[in-house]
């Protein structure tokens, strides 16, 4: 027993001094410096790899490529440079000259870029021929397209700009040569047109209206020329003309539009211009032939208005006693009612008349 206890004690002592040999604080033998070149070792061969280049850095291949891209870039600045300078040569041309005008001022210039060799030309002149010819198709071919694109566009805006036809009337019938032809206005002149929210669009007939029309048709042409749609003229004239005393209408197809407005071309009726009269409240500002204008007062509603009825006995007087040219005679007028002048101007001739009567009684006795 004394044996077993003695082997006890010696494997519990081996056990303690195994155990403080682990666990002893000695110096390790791995020192600081193996460390760093471990580290180091290992960075070196974590950067074998090429880092991944930055988005602002430059590859070495678009370096060695850009001398390339230089004649492209060249090559893009030279076709703008051109583009532009054609652009503003053909919006000069077109602001300062008509087609008529180009063509004739690059006639020459386009047929010298049809070279026709002759036997008599020398085998270097023929060469040179050529060769100008060959530089000069190109621009004579872009002038051609020029003219042959404004073309196409001014007939287009011409459509929209000019009256419908150079004749907007049928001839006058021979035995009707004598007639006058008296062109009224519609909205403001005859009638007025008023929109409210609650009732939205009426038309109302100016006073007078219907023993104006009714008179006249007896001396003159009448036709109504509107710068508003026929939507709006077809429907107007015919509950207004109820005994078809106007004989034509004409609406906003068969005005000029210039400068913004749609304006009157009496030149366009296919009439003698000394035998028409153009009746309207804003006549000066809508006609393009101011001699031939009859300026009224504009109707809006008034209810006392009696500037249609005033106008019968003046254009009664012209329509029987017609002269040669009516525009001296409107001239004669310029600045005042005409209507209410007139009268004032018969008054005053008569009492010259009668004057001159008593004075021829007065001498025969």
């Amino acid at each position: 027993m004394s044996s077993a206890i003695v082997r006890s004690r010696l494997a519990s002592a081996l056990s303690r001094r195994c155990g403080r040999c682990l666990s002893s604080d000695a110096p390790s033998s791995f020192h600081p410096s193996h460390k760093e070149s471990v580290v180091a070792a290992s960075q070196t061969l974590v950067s074998d790899r090429a880092p991944p280049s930055s988005p602002g850095a430059e590859a070495p291949e678009a370096s060695l490529a850009s001398p390339e891209r230089k004649p492209w870039s060249f090559l893009k600045y030279t076709l703008f440079a051109a583009f532009t300078g054609v652009s503003a040569t053909a919006g000069y041309a077109t602001y300062a000259y008509s087609l008529s005008e180009v063509d004739e001022k690059t006639r020459g210039f386009r047929d010298s870029a049809n070279y026709s060799s002759e036997d008599s030309d020398s085998t270097l002149d023929n060469l040179k021929g050529l060769l100008y010819s060959a530089a000069m198709t190109v621009p004579a071919k872009a002038i051609e397209l020029y003219l042959d694109l404004r073309k196409v566009i001014e007939e287009q805006i011409h459509g929209y700009t000019e009256p419908t036809s150079d004749k907007l009337l049928p001839d006058l019938h021979p035995l009707e040569q004598h007639v006058f032809t008296l062109v009224l206005d519609l909205n403001e002149t005859l009638v007025y047109s008023d929109w409210k929210r609650d009732r939205g669009w009426r038309t109302f007939k100016r006073p007078g209206v219907d023993a104006f029309l009714e008179h006249l048709a007896k001396f003159y042409e009448i036709v109504i020329y509107s710068d508003q749609l026929n939507m709006y003229v077809d429907p107007v004239v015919e509950r207004l003309d109820s005994k078809q005393c106007i004989r034509y209408r004409l609406s906003r197809g068969a005005t000029k539009y210039q400068d913004g407005k749609h304006y009157r071309d009496l030149s366009k009726l296919n009439r003698n211009p000394g035998k028409i009269i153009y009746i309207s409240g804003h006549a000066l500002e809508s006609c393009l032939q101011p001699e031939n204008c009859v300026q009224i007062q504009p109707w809006k509603l008034e209810g006392d208005d009696t500037t249609l009825l005033d106008l019968i006995p003046f254009l009664e007087f012209v329509a029987s006693r017609p002269p040669p040219d009516i525009r001296p005679v409107i001239a004669s007028y310029e600045g005042t009612d005409i209507g209410k002048e007139f009268i004032k101007r018969s008054v005053e001739h008569q009492r010259r008349m009668q004057e001159q009567r008593q004075n021829r009684g007065l001498w025969r006795r």
